[in-house]
């Protein structure tokens, strides 16, 4: 009896330290240091927009950030721009200087933050009456007048000193779009 209660106390005292021995490796593990600088950031979206600095360089259009359903799109040379959104401004922006951008919606609904100075008239993407996206445009003054304007889906709307030839030039800062 003598040799089995020896060897139940030692096999406890064996359990428990193998006990302690896990729960300090994995207290060890749980306590491993932060990533460190140089290692690679979290994924988290931050909405900005891709290519927005070459963009920029290139059109002289400044996109800041969508959800990734209004896309940057080189208008096409003469007027065919059907299934596109056409921004027409007074300023020196587009790919010849031509004062056209153009934009992809390629899902139901779409938003796109920007700046277009300059603009007086925004076409929606509609090839027929009744066609195309819902646009609405967020637009500003220099003096900072804010207002939204409801685009035409299948026709030009005229915004700016395009529908007031005597009020100020403004700003596009937002497109958003839904069917």
């Amino acid at each position: 009896m003598f040799n089995r209660t020896r060897f139940v106390i030692a096999a406890a005292a064996a359990a428990a330290a193998t006990m302690v021995y896990t729960a300090l490796a994995v207290t060890d593990v749980s306590a491993a240091p932060a990533a460190t600088a140089d290692e690679q950031p979290s994924l988290a979206e931050d909405y900005s927009y891709p290519g927005g600095n070459q963009i920029l360089a290139d059109y002289r259009v400044q996109l800041t950030s969508g959800d990734g359903h209004i896309l940057f799109a080189e208008c096409p040379t003469g007027p065919d721009t059907v299934g596109l959104i056409q921004v027409t401004a007074a300023s020196t922006i587009g790919q010849h200087n031509d004062g056209h951008v153009c934009f992809h919606v390629i899902a139901p609904t779409g938003r796109l933050t920007m700046k277009i100075p300059g603009v007086f008239s925004i076409r929606g993407d509609g090839v027929a009456a009744g066609q195309g996206h819902k646009l609405k445009a967020e637009l500003t003054t220099d003096a900072g007048q804010h207002s939204t304007v409801d685009v035409n889906p299948s026709g030009t709307t005229q915004v700016g000193i395009g529908a007031n030839p005597t009020g100020e030039p403004t700003t596009l800062l937002q497109l958003d779009a839904s069917l």
